[in-house]
């Protein structure tokens, strides 16, 4: 089904034949670990109406409607499965100042993990209360967080360093027709159809990570010794041999609640009007834009990113707080917030289109015109490449060839197992043997195995079919020494 074009690159025909063919990016090793569920996906996504590309990635799994891994692009309709419903789940990540042997001590190192969980709850519905050194967020800031995003009011109530919003790939998100006002009047009608008795605790999630796939990263930073890449390393402000912090999590339950609300009326609507589904598949329901129920998705999408953008400004904050605590005198900045579960409008074949990212993330480079009086203007945006923690992961910077994947690349390794499987028949015992081996500490009394790291794709492959498709360089890679996940307090 897949016709390879080159080492890492290669398409698959519409059903149809007539369209313009998927494009699939991968070395021979990754593309024949695609399933069929991922590939029959890609084809309904691509055959839905309004889609004129679709690009599976390197990572790419089924998914709900659209595989994980995946790019669409339409200039007509806006899609919220290939969003998802953790919408704007995003990587971030902290540079601080600490040198790599100042945490090499295992006691150091646990006592971080603690100072931290004291601050960041993990798992699913845990807030701040389940933190005692949270950062408490009453119902008024919150509503501020939903409709306004980063701005420098709701990061100094935060105490958040205001300066980190420069940072963000987006650090606020309007109504659909570019209001805040839209916002606010489109939540006080949830407050007042039955969600007012959610939202505080909705609210209370400010500043956590969740459960799941998501985590909070100690690593050592490992520059690339090539010109480019440190060029783009002091652009970025990486700091070579020094302890950063990686950090991947979404908007939480104000998020799902949203997409998973928007699903339900997308599909009534379809019920009503008895339009057919694409493929026949419910998860791929749309809406046309400029319609209103485009503007409503649009609007609920605005809604949980901002929630993700500063959930994760605060969970920097005080991750940075608690290095402070152990470490004192530390400092931190941020290097980038990117997402990889959103709809954007972009310019596509000249045109502008709505490019929805569905576990794939932005890659602009050097000379985009979206990049034009940033930072990052001669070196392209940082790329956060989470791998795992025994593999590593990666900071890139695109090249002039990610073009051809609409300027996105994979958001990670991507699973190799679901996580049923991965429980079934993954050793507990060598799975956190593996850790032992790499001197990694976790704040679990044993590591989640459907997180572990041979759940995952082969990640030097994975990156291996950016590079050679052209797609991105590797700046800099970072280095595990301990990791935050949903599980019990850390032993002391």
């Amino acid at each position: 089904m897949i016709h390879k074009t080159s080492e890492a690159l290669g398409f698959i025909p519409t059903k149809n034949s007539d369209g313009k063919p998927i494009t699939v990016i991968g070395t021979d090793k990754i593309r024949d670990g695609f399933d069929d569920t991922c590939l029959a996906q890609a084809l309904n996504s691509r055959e839905a109406p309004g889609v004129t590309d679709l690009i599976l990635n390197p990572d790419a799994h089924a998914g709900y409607g659209a595989p994980v891994g995946c790019v669409m692009v339409s200039p007509t309709h806006i899609y919220p499965g290939p969003v998802g419903v953790d919408i704007k789940c995003s990587m971030s990540l902290l540079q601080l100042d600490v040198p790599e042997d100042a945490i090499a001590d295992k006691t150091i190192r646990r006592a971080l993990i603690n100072a931290i969980c004291e601050r960041t709850p993990t798992g699913a519905g845990r807030g701040q209360r389940s933190a005692k050194k949270s950062r408490h967020v009453g119902i008024d800031l919150g509503r501020k967080v939903i409709t306004q995003g980063a701005t420098a009011d709701v990061l100094e109530a935060l105490g958040i360093p205001v300066e980190w919003a420069e940072r963000c790939e987006d650090h606020a998100h309007f109504g659909h027709d570019g209001c805040v006002s839209t916002l606010q009047e489109r939540l006080d009608r949830m407050e007042n159809s039955g969600y007012h008795d959610r939202l505080p605790n909705k609210i209370m999630q400010l500043g956590s990570y969740g459960g799941g796939n998501h985590f909070g990263e100690a690593e050592i930073v490992e520059i690339n010794d090539t010109p480019e890449a440190r060029r783009a390393a002091e652009v970025f402000g990486l700091k070579n041999k020094h302890v950063a912090f990686l950090s991947h999590c979404g908007s939480r339950g104000l998020g799902h609640d949203l997409a998973s609300n928007q699903f339900k009326a997308l599909e009534k609507h379809f019920q009503a009007w008895h339009l057919p589904y694409p493929s026949g598949d419910r998860q791929l329901v749309y809406a046309p834009l400029g319609s209103p129920e485009g503007n409503a998705y649009l609007d609920d999408m605005a809604m949980g990113s901002n929630f993700a953008t500063v959930n994760h400004m605060l969970i920097n904050a005080l991750v940075l707080e608690a290095f402070q605590e152990i470490l004192p005198g530390t400092q931190g900045k941020l290097v980038y917030f990117i997402s990889h579960n959103i709809a954007r409008e972009e310019i596509v074949d000249n045109r502008p289109q709505w490019v929805h990212r569905k576990g794939a993330t932005r890659a602009f480079p050097a000379g985009h015109h979206a990049l034009k009086d940033t930072p990052f203007a001669n070196t392209g945006h940082p790329i956060l490449l989470p791998g795992n923690p025994r593999d590593g992961s990666l900071v890139m910077a695109a090249l002039p060839g990610a073009e051809k994947s609409c300027y996105s690349v994979n958001h990670g390794a991507g699973r190799q197992m679901g996580r049923k499987h991965a429980i079934r028949t993954l050793d507990q015992g060598e799975v956190d043997k593996d850790f032992d081996a790499q001197d990694i500490l976790t704040n679990c009394r044993t590591y989640p195995k459907d997180e572990a790291p041979d759940a995952y794709k082969d990640f030097n492959e994975v990156r291996n079919s950016v590079e050679i498709a052209g797609l991105a360089h590797t700046v800099a890679k970072l280095r595990a020494r301990f990791v935050i996940k949903d599980a019990d307090k850390a032993d002391d």
